[in-house]
């Protein structure tokens, strides 16, 4: 009995030691994914250091110019309706530095800013790579085009929060005034701060039908739940377009909130998609 007793304990303690290295083993390769995903933002980043004069003069201090594409396509817009008040002739906005290192910093930030924009598809393909293993032969094919259709959500966002909710939000914030006797002067680093901000938040918001499409797999949502869902999802949504936009114009809440209403719409067609897909799936296990 005693000796049944040890064998048991023996096997016992191999399975656990089993499981324990292959927990250490997914820790390896997550950390080498990880890693490699890091070496893709660094060399992003130092290309942003190469083009540096005209990332931070043509992108990053576009939407502080009247001559930015959003104004003059809004000019143009006012001339086609044949009203006035469309076009942006000036914009309040006058830029300071007041730390000693603040410019060196800037530079920095700026540059890491776009190579983590840049790498973030490479990022997802990463994430991809490591998931994969772990998937049956049909999860597989039925996650086929994760990595492009993030990315392209994330473009998607980003572009989005560049030309409509960053220079929409500068162009209100630069020229709001509480008494004539305050001049507004606005350090670099919040102005950049403000421009990651809105154009990040904006694409990591579009990730809403990767986000559904993850949740109906592991059976967390169905799109019965978020069709009656509805009315608490507009609360959300206008809360979440209120949280990114930084100015309380309606007008400006009002074009944010309108694509993340189509996303959501979007994203029960997805939920129906995986629904159909895994009651496919049960009817084939019971043939």
């Amino acid at each position: 009995m005693s000796d049944n007793k040890l064998i048991k304990a023996i096997k016992e303690k191999g399975q656990t030691m089993e499981a324990e290295m292959s927990f250490f083993d997914h820790l390896e390769a997550l950390r080498w994914h990880l890693i490699r995903a890091a070496i893709a933002i660094v060399i992003f980043t130092i290309g942003a250091f190469y083009f540096y004069n005209f990332i931070f003069d043509t992108i990053i201090l576009g939407p502080s110019r009247t001559d930015f594409w959003t104004y003059r396509m809004l000019c143009k817009l006012g001339d086609l309706l044949g009203k006035s008040g469309f076009c942006i002739d000036k914009i309040n906005i006058k830029l300071i530095n007041t730390e000693m290192a603040g410019q060196f910093t800037l530079q920095i930030n700026s540059c890491l800013l776009i190579g983590v924009m840049l790498g973030f598809p490479y990022l997802l393909y990463e994430v991809w790579l490591f998931v994969k293993p772990a998937l049956h032969e049909k999860e597989r094919k039925a996650a086929t085009g994760f990595v492009f259709y993030a990315t392209f959500l994330f473009v998607l966002g980003i572009l989005f929060g560049y030309y409509v909710i960053t220079p929409e939000s500068i162009n209100f914030l630069s020229g709001f005034t509480v008494s004539d006797k305050i001049e507004n002067y606005f350090d670099i680093d919040s102005y950049l701060s403000s421009v990651a901000t809105l154009t990040l938040a904006t694409g990591i918001v579009f990730q809403l039908p990767i986000l559904v499409y993850i949740l109906s797999s592991l059976g967390i949502l169905t799109p019965k739940f978020m069709r009656s869902g509805r009315r608490y999802a507009v609360v959300a949504i206008l809360v979440i377009s209120a949280v990114i936009t930084p100015t309380p114009d309606m007008m400006t809440m009002t074009i944010v909130s309108i694509p993340l209403f189509v996303l959501y719409e979007v994203g029960i067609v997805v939920a129906g998609v995986v629904e159909k897909r895994k009651l496919k799936r049960e009817a084939e296990l019971d043939l």
